[in-house]
């Protein structure tokens, strides 16, 4: 029988489960290749990392996604290079792979602006294991204050930093604020978890830049009321194990400082031998082509593309519209349809951060909301997203559950 084409989709994240869903009724094989056996809801990890849910929670196995596509494979290995000579992508442990088409959706990593050695103490917020670090490095601060004998050495490890004031700094440093004042105030004797200092640093002159300034501002209002320093325009010039120093000279001593501050893509440029922004993301064409080569595409995360002239975010939505918009693409091509193909083009969905304990801001088109009315709008939007009915009625007992009785199930050191 005649060899089918293959296609590789290098990736299990948003843009890559959704390339892969758009090839399901193609006759072709394709193989979906990553070092993580699961699928990993980004948006989520910060309540991972502050012990509002299980890892469980917010992964799925993308074997069990993929399962009803007879026509998908899921490898789990780590991709180490491509051989585009072969047409073939070559994995850690010596398999190779080979393509007819290729999709990278690689995703990103924390950028650390040329200080890749403040990593170990200031870790950023990608991955499962990222965020079950985090949560025993932030659990342990209290755990390290109830056992220290000075006043000033207790303080000190009640005192968390977090860098970057963009969705992610804002929603660590409120849930960090929630289970200081709601979750773990009780559960100590000989300190105050209420007395916890959390500092949120942004070199811009506001938290949430991409939101309206009016959503900006009673954020910063809201995080204030809560306990938490909101420390703008100033940038970090040195961390450091139990400190972060700042460029007017500001010296905070912490426990734990987290990162949230900027973004480098995964290594698919150096792979491909191709023109890569500052950020290391692959530059793309209006069809999401890396050039000049016709059958290999980047996505997500990973891709430096525009959008009627617009850089496009590296969000879950627009990853997941170019997954589409890819598979879609080889699709049409493999059925040999010879129309030239529309540009990609990115359908801005809204802007959506929680604060903490009801509070969120909406930026949705026309549609602007804060307090109560956001965070709950924001709640049915995340449970919506969620993958798979279990993970959907799991996380919504969990927030009913921690909005009614302010505990949290998930506090484990591990």
């Amino acid at each position: 029988m005649p060899k089918r084409p293959s296609v590789v989709v290098v990736g299990g994240g948003f843009g890559g489960l959704e390339a892969a869903r758009a090839l399901g009724g193609v006759d072709a094989d394709v193989t979906l290749v990553d070092k993580k056996n699961h699928h990993c809801f980004q948006p989520l990890l910060y309540q991972v990392a502050t012990a509002a849910l299980s890892p469980a929670d917010v992964a799925w196995p993308i074997r069990s996604v993929l399962s009803s596509q007879q026509n998908a494979t899921v490898i789990m290995a780590e991709v180490s290079g491509i051989d585009l000579e072969a047409c073939a992508v070559a994995t850690s442990d010596g398999l190779r792979i080979p393509f007819d088409y290729l999709i990278l959706a690689t995703g990103a990593t924390s950028s650390y602006f040329g200080h890749p050695d403040w990593a170990q103490y200031a870790p950023g917020l990608k991955t499962i294991e990222d965020a079950t670090r985090i949560r025993a490095r932030i659990l342990s601060c209290f755990e390290r204050a109830e056992r220290l004998q000075d006043e000033a050495s207790r303080q000190q490890a009640m005192t968390f930093a977090i860098v970057g004031g963009g969705p992610t700094g804002v929603e660590l440093a409120g849930a960090i604020a929630d289970v200081a004042h709601n979750v773990l105030a009780r559960d100590f004797r000989r300190v105050n978890p209420r007395s916890a200092k959390i500092f949120l640093l942004d070199a811009g002159k506001r938290v949430l830049p991409t939101f309206e300034e009016e959503l900006s501002e009673y954020t910063r209002e809201a995080l204030q009321k809560m306990g938490v320093e909101v420390l703008a325009g100033c940038s970090v010039t040195n961390v450091s194990e139990d400190c972060v120093t700042l460029s007017d000279g500001r010296r905070i001593d912490c426990c734990c400082t987290l990162w949230a501050a900027g973004v480098r893509a995964s290594a698919a440029a150096a792979w491909l031998e191709a023109p890569a922004d500052r950020a290391g993301r692959v530059i793309v064409d209006d069809s999401l082509r890396v050039s000049p080569h016709r059958n290999i595409f980047a996505i997500g995360d990973v891709a430096a593309s525009t959008s009627e002239g617009k850089p496009v975010p590296g969000l879950a939505p627009a990853a997941k519209q170019m997954g589409q918009f890819v598979g879609s693409l080889i699709a049409q091509e493999l059925s040999g349809e010879s129309r030239k193909p529309e540009p990609f083009v990115y359908r801005h969905q809204g802007d959506l951060a929680t604060i903490g304990r009801k509070s969120a801001v909406v930026s949705l088109r026309r549609i602007r909301l804060k307090g109560s009315p956001g965070w709950l709008f924001w709640s049915v939007v995340h449970i919506y997203f969620l993958i798979g009915l279990r993970n959907r009625i799991t996380v919504a007992i969990n927030w009913l559950w921690e909005y009614l009785t302010f505990q949290r199930g998930a506090r484990l050191i591990s």
